[in-house]
């Protein structure tokens, strides 16, 4: 096939490589950063000299290391705009790459408002997106039909589910998730189930049967005449590596190539970019003239087209995917993968205040195997940083919400304050509070905790524990996690139920009659005894004594496999939903706590009132809340980083991965980087993790950031430590220069004394159904954690009724009154 119909009729125009003028102006020539400097485009306009040098310069290859916030989408724009306006190229022959196809549109848009209808004909698209276009036009080389499907994440699970299903695989603990999550990462490297098959381990009867799944799967993919999301790029180079002159007509059209967040590539889409900017040898280019391609114009003196101009965007130190594949090496090798590269910095921040970006450079200056830059603001110092030492997850997360509505009263719109976190687990006690707090928020990228499907399935079990009636949460529970029990069984279970006048829990236990066979009758009387036992085990009248919520919840999760289940499998995800239900073991152990009398009903109440609270509506939008992740590519006025600390920022998981605590520190530099004008970290002396409350310390990050950019304060109360001579901020350097170390020795962190049991204020995440209670200004109340109080105004409807309350000991706060542990003493 040829792509002549893709182009004018009229010559195109050489190769950067070897430039023409056109109508007496531009274009800038090669390796030069300015011809005609009698004209000036308004596209130039505004940049700065860094900036301007990047969008004119003319070369093979051009490194644009744009720091965070320095304007990175401005410059790529303009500079593909430049190519148009000064006629070096054909907008056909430019192809920008992005990574999402938000960013794409982004770009087209902007230079659509450039050049207007000039910038049509320019692929500007997604890496998927732009191999979903080759491979259809190339189909026939690619032994594909023209029409073949692309199978999403969820159509791949579905196929693997069933070959597993047939193969019997998950008796060795094979799982959609884990089986998908290694193809996509062998595809990723553009290995294939005979590349993968040659070097496996086949005496290992795991990499056997992962050996046969692969197989199988790629050919049911085949059959179907389909590919799935990580094949797109991988068949895109193995068509170009299998077929020169196919290659040859891409390379010979895109004369242009410009990648964003080039950090973020991994090998398969590295290697596309290899393949495309590759040179024509003389022999295929001389044939595609005699086939009236007109190449001529682009042949160098040898006979060859050289390869295509490649300008690639991106910070190595803001890389923070290595766990999907990307490679920070792609970047930080860039020169000595493509001779003769033009390196640009741009380190002009037009984002954040200079302290902000003072403690960035602080931080991530410990990474080796970087290019050094730093980066600088023209707007001032601004603020401090806050720093803050809680002595609990709630107590962080009141602070959080306390400052979110001093800014907010400032005149701070609540969509440009963030909060981030490194696990999403630590969103339980941050919603909580914020909740109570009347704090409008939403979950970015994700689900609120207590719509979690793992936290459903957990409570679910409590629940068929406290209200043995409750069909809808057996029913649940019933082949969760998986035991063999399918929805005709649960039909069943439920026609024999309504036939007999029983409930669906007695006929689980009466499941022996319903010649169901021996493996799934078995799985079911076993459930119906462990939710007997678990319920004896309330029973205030049991000899042993009644347990409490978090001995029942443990051993519910235990007898029932269920954390066992996610803890053993290989995909990341159920790595992430195990630590959600480790959270809500630990929010038991708070329960039981703060609420030594209460039972297990007590426990669902004080969850259900949290989780059925409306949302709040406000003109000003919702805080958002986040994982570092989530947070890339974004920025708010005031970002509020929480839980920095050993464990969780770097993460536990990160100590054993190679480069993992360096790409913990980008991650970290990553959240540091997306505040404007306010930054705030807090962590807590205590933490709850993996069910377990322990003693926290401070993240060795913290240590980086010089003592002089942050403003530490601490939970109120006996918050002193050394007899009350020193600051209890765990994070707090002490004479010496160490951080926290009287020896001054450089990355020690001293032992993390006990926390002290006076801790005034102290935080609880309790809650109250306060029914049809009134309030009006002038009223006093008194508050659980907040003592007593005087009701300033009432604002708000219905559920959504928020009281505005200045404490007498903790100041102002928002209260929702539906859930505030509160009560009317005046």
């Amino acid at each position: 096939m040829t792509l002549s119909s893709d182009l004018p009729n009229t010559p195109a125009p050489r190769s950067s490589a070897t430039p023409i003028i056109l109508d007496g102006r531009g274009p800038i020539g090669s390796g030069s950063t300015g011809a005609d400097d009698s004209y000036q485009s308004p596209l130039f306009d505004g940049l700065n000299p860094q900036q301007l040098e990047a969008v004119k310069y003319r070369g093979p290859a051009l490194l644009i290391v744009a720091g965070a916030g320095s304007g990175k989408t401005s410059v790529l724009t303009r500079r593909v705009a430049g190519l148009i306006e000064s006629r070096e190229a054909w907008p056909s022959q430019i192809l920008a790459i992005t990574f999402t196809n938000k960013a794409a549109a982004e770009m087209r848009e902007r230079v659509k408002a450039l050049l207007g209808q000039a910038s049509d004909g320019m692929w500007i698209s997604t890496f998927h997106s732009s191999c979903v276009r080759i491979l259809r036009r190339e189909a026939e080389s690619a032994g594909l039909s023209t029409n073949f499907s692309i199978y999403d994440s969820a159509d791949s699970k579905v196929t693997i589910k069933r070959i597993i299903k047939q193969l019997d695989a998950d008796t060795l603990g094979f799982t959609p998730g884990n089986v998908a999550s290694k193809i996509s990462k062998l595809k990723n490297e553009l290995a294939d189930v005979d590349s993968y098959a040659r070097n496996a381990n086949m005496s290992d009867p795991q990499e056997v049967m992962f050996v046969e799944i692969f197989r199988q799967y790629t050919r049911r993919l085949r059959a179907a005449s389909a590919l799935d999301f990580d094949d797109l790029i991988g068949e895109t180079v193995f068509l170009f590596r299998a077929f020169p002159k196919v290659a040859a007509l891409y390379r010979r059209r895109f004369r242009h190539i410009l990648v964003d967040e080039y950090q973020d590539t991994n090998h398969a889409q590295y290697a596309l970019v290899r393949e495309l900017t590759r040179p024509v040898d003389a022999e295929l280019a001389d044939d595609m003239e005699d086939q009236g391609l007109h190449v001529k114009n682009l042949q160098d003196a040898s006979g060859q087209i050289p390869g295509a101009s490649l300008t690639v965007v991106g910070d190595s130190d803001q890389s923070i995917y290595a766990f999907r594949g990307a490679s920070s090496r792609n970047i930080t090798e860039f020169e000595r993968d493509f001779p003769g590269t033009k390196v640009i910095l741009l380190e002009q921040n037009y984002r954040s205040t200079q302290n902000i970006l003072s403690a960035a450079n602080a931080v991530i200056g410990n990474n080796f195997d970087r290019r050094e830059k730093r980066l600088w603001s023209a707007g001032g110092d601004g603020e401090k940083i806050v720093g803050y030492t809680a002595y609990n997850g709630h107590d962080e997360a009141q602070f959080v919400a306390d400052e979110i509505e001093v800014l907010h009263q400032k005149g701070m719109a609540y969509r440009d304050m963030a909060v981030f976190y490194r696990t999403n687990a630590q969103t339980r006690a941050l919603e909580e509070i914020l909740v109570r707090a009347a704090v409008p928020y939403r979950v970015v990228g994700g689900t609120k905790f207590y719509e979690r499907a793992e936290i459903k399935d957990a409570l679910a079990y409590l629940i068929a524990v406290a209200n043995p009636q409750d069909e809808l949460a057996l029913r649940r529970i019933l082949n969760t996690p998986k035991r063999g029990i399918g929805p005709a069984t649960e039909t069943q279970l439920a026609s024999f139920a309504e036939t007999n006048g029983i409930t669906f829990r007695q006929a689980m236990r009466d499941s022996g009659g319903l010649g169901l066979g021996p493996k799934v009758t078995g799985a079911i009387l076993q459930l119906a005894t462990l939710l007997d036992s678990a319920a004896l085990m309330m029973d205030p009248e049991n000899p042993a004594g009644a347990s409490n919520v978090s001995d029942l919840l443990s051993f519910l999760l235990a007898e029932s496999g269920l954390l066992a289940v996610l803890r053993a499998s290989r995909d990341a995800q159920d790595e992430v939903r195990a630590e959600n239900i480790e959270e809500l073991v630990a929010q038991t152990k708070d329960f039981n706590r703060e609420n030594p009398d209460a039972g297990l009903v007590d426990f669902l109440t004080q969850v259900s009132l949290v989780a059925a609270a409306d949302d709040l509506d406000d003109a000003s939008g919702t805080v958002s809340l986040m994982t570092l992740h989530t947070a890339k590519g974004l920025e708010y006025e005031a970002v509020f980083l929480t839980g920095v600390e050993e464990g969780l920022l770097p993460h536990q998981m990160s100590a054993g991965e190679p480069g993992g605590p360096a790409e913990e520190r980008r991650l970290f530099y990553v959240g540091i980087t997306r505040a404007r004008q306010r930054l705030y970290l807090s962590l807590a002396m205590t933490r709850a993790q993996f069910g377990e409350v322990n003693v926290a310390m401070p993240s060795r990050y913290l240590q980086e950031i010089p003592a002089t950019l942050i403003d530490w304060k601490q939970s109120p109360g006996m918050a002193n430590s050394r007899g009350g001579t020193q600051p209890r901020a765990l994070n707090a350097r002490r004479d010496g220069g160490g951080f926290g170390s009287r020896s001054g020795t450089p990355g020690q962190l001293p032992p993390a004394p006990k926390p002290k049991t006076e801790w005034a204020n102290r935080v609880t995440a309790q809650v109250r159904d306060n029914g049809d209670l009134t309030l009006n200004a002038g009223d006093r109340i008194r508050h659980v954690d907040f003592g007593d109080g005087r009701v300033n105004q009432v604002t708000g409807e219905g559920t959504k009724r928020i009281a505005h309350v200045q404490f007498d000991t903790s100041g102002a706060k928002k209260l929702l009154i539906k859930i505030a542990p509160i009560e009317k003493i005046e």
